[in-house]
Formats: C-alpha cells, structure tokens, sequence
C-alpha cells in the first residue's frame, strides 16, 4: 500500500521510496527470498479472512532486526517509528491518515512489541528452513560446486533473562525444571565444562550454565560470495 498525504501523493511517495537508501538496501535484500512461499502458507491456514498484516511484513521485520543489531523486540519497534518509509515497504496494513507526515499513523500500524514477540514466537520453524532451503538451491544453481566442501559450527543462544546475569540475585537460579517468565521456551544447558585440580591433587569439574538454546549451522565459503549458510538447526540448550 502506497499511502498519499496532504504532502506527498502517490507519485512523490513512490518516489521517496525509490531514492531512500534504508528502504532500496532492505528492497535489495528482500528481492533475494522467495515470498511465494509465504504467501501459499499463509493462503492455506488463513481459514478466518485475511490477517490484518501480512505474515511477510513480520518476517522481513524480523530480518531488519537482525540486520540491525537491535537486541530486544522493543529496540526494533523504536526503530521502525523512526523510519516510516521503511514500514511501507515492510508491507504492514497501515492506518491512513491524510494528516500525517506520510500518511499513515505510525504508532497505529505498526504491532505493538507484545504482538511482535508473540509472532517471532510462533513462527513456524518448517515454513522459515523452506525459506533457507530455496535460497541454497538458488545458490547452487549460480555457484558451481557450492556444499562440497562444507564446515560446521555450533554456538549458545543466550535468552534474553534475568536468570543469565550474575548481577541479578535470582533464587534457584540453575534449576532445570523452571520454566522461565521472560522466555518460556528456553532450556538450561552447560556451555562449558572443565576440569579443575584441587590443593590435594584431587580433579573437580566445573560446568558453566546458561539458560538459552543452542544453534548448529552448516557453511561453505566461496571466493567470491564469502561465507553462505547452507542449513540450520536450533534446539533447546542441553
């Protein structure tokens, strides 16, 4: 949706679109994803009418917050409103307003941060791996030999909780039956062990703990294209 404005009609807005440089880098990047697949999953699950934002607009939400480096789901709302020719191209169903700056409510169109935490919770994992899987299909067409060579990494995820910060007194903090407010989906893992010797030569072992996930990921590295994510695995921290 292209908004008009007392400022601006359609014309200018598109213009505004086309020439500013968040939203042409973000449009280059977008361009690289086949959102068809979005839209036939969101098609068959859509039992109730259309949803009021499109589950495309999250998703490439989601890959701004990334891009961006914003910790907290509130950082990418702040982040948004201070951008709103970027939430045009996110796609979200906007509010109009013929009085505002762009012609839109800002603060109306764009989720609220609970909304937004609740999507990034419940996105589905199998829709966002068919995703990654067409772009290494892609990838493989344009790179001859891509994946025959391929490296492996695996790294903790901490969540985004009290528990995590030695600063905060937290009672049983390592106890691994807790399902934790600020991340209920998060487990309790160790995330690294060692051995310690002891005055009297005895060997104790020391675990550090971290409530999170953890994440594997597969790559191979190309001169000319760097590094590219082939596949990715996340699960609950063990």
């Amino acid at each position: 949706m292209i908004p008009s404005t007392a400022i601006f009609d359609q014309s200018q807005m598109t213009h505004l679109l086309r020439i500013d440089p968040l939203v042409q880098g973000y449009r280059a990047l977008f361009s690289l994803l086949d959102w068809s697949l979005i839209e036939q999953w969101q098609t068959q699950r859509s039992h109730r009418g259309r949803p009021a934002h499109p589950l495309s607009a999250y998703l490439k939400a989601f890959l701004v917050r990334i891009c961006e480096g914003l910790p907290t789901t509130s950082a990418l709302r702040r982040f948004l409103l201070k951008h709103p020719l970027l939430v045009i191209e996110l796609g979200f169903g906007l509010v109009l307003d013929l009085h505002a700056p762009y012609g839109f409510d800002e603060q109306e169109s764009i989720p609220c941060d609970y909304w937004l935490r609740q999507q990034l919770w419940s996105f589905d994992r199998c829709l966002l791996q068919d995703l990654l899987s067409t772009t290494v299909h892609a990838l493989q067409e344009e790179i001859p030999g891509l994946g025959e060579v391929v490296a492996f990494d695996v790294k903790h995820i901490y969540a985004w909780v009290q528990e995590n910060n030695p600063r905060v007194y937290v009672a049983e903090r390592y106890d691994k039956t807790r399902v934790l407010s600020g991340d209920p989906d998060c487990k309790l893992g160790v995330k690294r062990s060692t051995n310690q010797e002891q005055p009297d030569g005895s060997i104790k072992e020391k675990k550090e703990y971290v409530w999170g996930y953890s994440s594997g990921v597969a790559a191979a590295t190309t001169a000319d294209y760097g590094d590219v994510v082939l596949a990715e695995y996340t699960q609950h921290a063990q």
